[in-house]
């Protein structure tokens, strides 16, 4: 499915009802602060991020506008990259650091939130990616750049903490920036990363009737067939989906092709029906979790 050709076709009211934006925030406000500034300066009725970023730490924050708020919870489980800045409280040789990596913080580890954080504190599951050490300073050989892609809901200052204890010197964050959520970049050819002053400038253009800037911002929140494969309904069958209906086999129109894919994206004549879990059972090939009501 091709997002600009939707893009295209909608008016700039239609993408801010269904739309996202790819905020870069900036080192202070809460990831809460973030979305309520873009709410208000936009005159929408609500919004979320995919994501929470603590006070401190800069880069992707994606926010979703109006009726996508229901993409949030798609989107949340995506992974993440970071680049950061991690300071160990002792010397010690890089090929250490490199090896205790390695060993004990690549593939899938055990991780419990830290005392600050607003989820319970139980040990849970989470695979790293990748943990890369890309240099160490030269100022007093403590201080350690590294990138890292993790699955999502992973905490990286924990994680640093943990590294620290595990070589038995210690290591705290010293600065960190996501650059990408999901398939949110910071530096996307489509969609890079917005700030917070472009944002703005941009709304206030649009508010004086030039709207240029922020349709080029605005991303349709059919981006979510970036996530799961999409399947065409019959147009006789779509009020029905749109009053609950399971999608069944025999209203698929023409033929379709799923793997071991959990969800797909459910469309009629390029429109979006909703996002759709597959069952494949009987005569029932799949039940809504989200339907895109038209507006009335």
């Amino acid at each position: 499915m091709k997002i600009e050709k939707i893009k295209k076709k909608k008016t700039t009211e239609e993408l801010i009802e269904f739309g996202i934006i790819n905020i870069d925030k900036s080192s202070g406000p809460t990831s809460f602060d973030i979305s309520d500034f873009v709410r208000k300066k936009l005159g929408t009725r609500k919004t979320s991020h995919f994501g929470t970023l603590d006070p401190k730490v800069t880069g992707v924050l994606p926010i979703a506008l109006n009726r996508a708020c229901k993409l949030t919870g798609f989107f949340l489980g995506e992974n993440k990259e970071y680049v950061g800045i991690m300071r160990l409280h002792e010397e010690i040789d890089i090929e250490k650091v490199k090896e205790i990596i390695k060993k004990k913080f690549t593939g899938v580890i055990l991780q419990t939130p830290p005392v600050k954080s607003r989820v319970k504190r139980v040990e849970r599951e989470r695979e790293i990616m990748s943990f890369e050490i890309i240099e160490k300073g030269e100022e007093d050989g403590k201080d350690y750049l590294f990138r890292t892609e993790v699955q999502g809901g992973t905490y990286i200052r924990k994680l640093i903490d943990d590294l620290g204890k595990e070589l038995g010197i210690g290591a705290h964050m010293l600065e960190l920036r996501r650059v990408r959520a999901g398939i949110f970049k910071e530096d996307d050819k489509e969609y890079p990363a917005i700030n917070l002053y472009d944002f703005e400038k941009a709304v206030d253009e649009y508010q004086v009737g030039n709207d240029k800037n922020l349709r080029e911002m605005i991303i349709p929140g059919e981006i979510i067939t970036e996530l799961y494969p999409t399947v065409n309904a019959k147009k006789e069958v779509v009020g029905k989906l749109f009053n609950g209906s399971p999608l069944f086999i025999k209203d698929l129109d023409g033929k379709y092709k799923v793997n071991d894919e959990k969800r797909v994206c459910v469309f009629s004549e390029e429109k979006l029906i909703g996002i759709y879990t597959i069952i494949n059972s009987g005569d029932i090939f799949a039940k809504p979790e989200f339907v895109l009501q038209p507006i009335k």
